[in-house]
């Protein structure tokens, strides 16, 4: 009506229409003409815009109720300070800051659906009250009623949702009518009032929250943080001055792989039921959990679970199949008198060793509210420790037969090690993984359910830092002779003559001489020799690690590089033994230390060097006819068991083998007849110049021909 000039023109061109004529020209040539107008210009800002449509939003001024939180803002930021907010940036910035800049809390909202406010005033706004219980308004109707401005009590049942309770009227202290405030609540206040509203506080009485308030944990996205985490500490801190949670973790965000927002509009977003229903739930939740921290925004990508489900839940539910496999045929029986782990083998006191550290370190995650430390440390045992390692090295002792080498009590305590981890496996992955783990715990023991049995304690004394310590350098030093295998395609099969170890300290030797043995088999090297004095032997490089010293040195850095690129082997001896070094920096005295540098070996004639932090291991890869031939009777023997298998052989089975015979083939089997007949379960081994039933295979890409027959 002030504007008759304009009435009934779209401010917003939400239409897209070609013709349109914007109102901001018209209101600015208006005001020129009016002299009103001290500049008019137009420039790029930003501007509100619906999430859904993408079209501008007009935003007007309007009458709100406000709760007076400034009251007590300074007591709101005290109590913050108490909570554990993960991540601990959010409660300290963002939620923080938020409670330092608080402003009064708007209550009202101009919409239909919600709470109504309980609040009825006279037309002139000079007589009001709030209402605080059903009781309470039944007995303002009732005065009402005798005021005239109501006809009919309202029931116990009455429905106090909008339109219905804009119908009543109430009486004021001066018997003026009085009408409820068109506005609602604001929803926040509703999901703030959660703790206490659905105990039906304070009419439930004074026990109702005792023991469930305040929560001990919560979870919501980060855009939360001035709605659900705001309005449930505002209303705890007014109402009972306390926390309203002791622990929050504020979720990010579910990215597309490529970190945009999904969108069902742009067509990034995923369908997490065709998810759930092409993946499962377990898998789909714990790439997630172990993908990254719950506070963090997540990339997600579908490989990622597909990789999940093959590389942790696959590997896993191996295990089981061939610890199954091999128990049933032994008929193990859990039951049996159990093994003293101090009377174990060497790597079954590892295994439950580094078990019990997992059960430590997973337990601390959990309290700490780490999933993703507890996951990704689950997952690791799994697949590098128990599959990888114990499983792989310790096969034989499952598949071999008692008296063929392996003894019943060695036999026993390679089941138990294996089934007390699988079993603690399943507990502690049981909060991200509820089925699988479900399924494998009930098929390893026959009990109810896994969530019903008691977490897993760790046996500190079955904790063995020093035994961790040196199978973790079996491990190191096996993965580097693998990778200098691979280097010049090797085959693991293809046994070697020798590999050299630079010796740093007595303990390391220490250490290292109680699983040589262990990597000696894992690498398929015949000998491992100690080097105390690496010169004339290995070469070695050294230069600085500009990411640490940079800093460190500033504009001298280029002084501090030349200088340690002039030290020279016996330097770089002191360095690797002490741990540091000393260096002449305009004439004072610098210490370098070892991780302030990184030092690298050359290979060497004949042979293949590798670094890894401290450890260097030279690798020889000279091969003679005796270690060529070693090698053709171990990739026959591969080739022999992938034929048993795709002839459905039973592990137990032994055969006759009968192989036609080859000029570069014979000397193999002659000098390594016994393992491969131990190796396959072979009764008997026959070379002929003819197969009648031939099977035709390859060794090292040459073609032979043999047969096998079931006895």
């Amino acid at each position: 009506d002030d504007c008759p000039q304009w009435a009934g023109r779209y401010v917003k061109n939400f239409r897209d229409e070609d013709d349109f004529e914007s109102v901001d020209i018209d209101i600015a040539v208006y005001l020129k003409q009016q002299s009103q107008a001290f500049r008019v210009e137009k420039y790029a800002h930003s501007y509100p815009h619906c999430w859904r449509t993408d079209k501008p939003i007009l935003y007007y001024p309007l009458d709100s109720w406000f709760i007076r939180t400034t009251a007590f803002k300074k007591r709101m930021v005290e109590l913050n300070n108490q909570i554990q907010w993960k991540p601990e940036s959010t409660g300290s910035g963002r939620f923080g800051n938020w409670l330092e800049n608080l402003v009064d809390w708007n209550l009202s909202r101009s919409r239909f659906w919600g709470t109504p406010l309980p609040i009825w005033m006279t037309k002139d706004k000079e007589e009001m009250c709030c209402i605080g219980s059903i009781k309470e308004l039944r007995e303002s109707v009732q005065k009402s009623i005798k005021a005239g401005f109501m006809d009919e009590q309202i029931d116990e049942n009455f429905d106090l949702h909008k339109p219905y309770v804009d119908g009543i009227v109430l009486c004021s202290e001066t018997g003026r009518p009085m009408y409820r405030e068109p506005d609602l609540i604001d929803v926040w206040f509703d999901s703030g009032a959660m703790p206490y509203a659905q105990q039906h506080y304070p009419f439930s009485g004074e026990n109702a929250l005792k023991g469930k308030f305040p929560a001990d944990f919560i979870a919501e996205g980060v855009d939360q943080t001035r709605g659900w985490f705001f309005t449930l500490h505002a209303i705890g801190v007014m109402l009972f001055d306390s926390v309203a949670f002791k622990n929050v973790v504020s979720n990010g965000l579910v990215l597309d792989k490529h970190g945009n927002k999904m969108s069902k509009r742009l067509g990034n977003a995923v369908d997490p039921f065709e998810t759930l229903s092409e993946y499962g739930a377990d898998p789909t939740r714990w790439y997630m959990i172990a993908n990254s921290q719950p506070w963090d925004n997540t990339k997600f990508d579908i490989e990622g679970i597909q990789e999940v489900k093959r590389k942790f839940f696959g590997t896993l539910y191996n295990t089981y199949a061939f610890f199954a496999l091999y128990a049933n045929i032994d008929g193990y029986d859990s039951s049996q008198g159990i093994i003293p782990v101090e009377k174990r083998p060497e790597i079954d006191r590892w295994l439950l060793s580094l078990l019990n550290t997992l059960i430590n370190d997973v337990d601390k995650a959990y309290n700490a509210y780490e999933p993703t430390k507890a996951a990704r440390a689950i997952q690791n045992f799994v697949t590098d420790h128990l599959s990888n390692w114990y499983v792989r090295l310790c096969r034989r002792r499952f598949w071999k037969s008692e008296g063929d080498g392996i003894s019943r009590e060695d036999k026993l305590a390679a089941y138990q090690t294996l089934e007390n981890c699988m079993l603690k496996v399943t507990q502690l992955m049981a909060p991200i993984a509820p089925f699988f783990s479900e399924r494998l715990y009930r098929d390893l023991t026959g009990e109810v359910s896994v969530h019903l049995s008691d977490f897993p304690m760790s046996d500190l004394n079955s904790i063995d830092s020093n035994l961790e310590r040196q199978m973790e350098i079996a491990q190191d030093i096996s993965s580097m002779v693998l990778g200098l295998r691979k280097k010049v395609n090797i085959k693991v099969r293809q046994p070697l003559r020798k590999i050299m170890v630079p010796v740093l300290n007595p303990a390391f030797q220490e250490h290292l001489e109680k699983v040589k043995g262990l990597i000696l088999r894992e690498t398929n090297v015949k000998e491992l020799e100690y080097v105390s004095d690496t010169s004339g032997i290995i070469v070695k490089k050294i230069k600085p690690n500009f990411k640490i010293l940079g800093p460190k040195y500033g504009p001298k850095m280029k002084l501090v590089a030349g200088e340690i690129n002039k030290l020279g082997q016996a330097e770089i001896n002191i360095i690797e033994r002490q741990g540091s070094i000393e260096i002449n920096l305009e004439g004072k005295s610098a210490l370098i230390e070892k991780e302030e540098v990184e030092i690298l070996s050359e290979d060497i004639e004949g042979w293949l060097v590798t670094n890894k932090s401290d450890l260097t291991v030279a690798l020889d890869i000279n091969l003679d006819d005796d270690l060529k031939n070693e090698g053709v009777a171990r990739e026959l023997v591969n080739r022999i068991q992938n034929l048993r298998k795709e002839q459905s052989f039973n592990v137990t089975d032994r055969i006759l083998l009968t192989i036609e015979t080859k000029d570069w083939l014979n000397p193999a089997i002659d000098s390594y007849k016994e393992y491969i007949c131990s190796e396959i379960l072979a009764e008997k081994l026959i070379l002929t110049d003819k197969v009648n039933n031939p099977v035709l295979t390859d060794v090292n890409n040459l073609e032979i021909k043999l047969e096998i027959e079931k006895i």
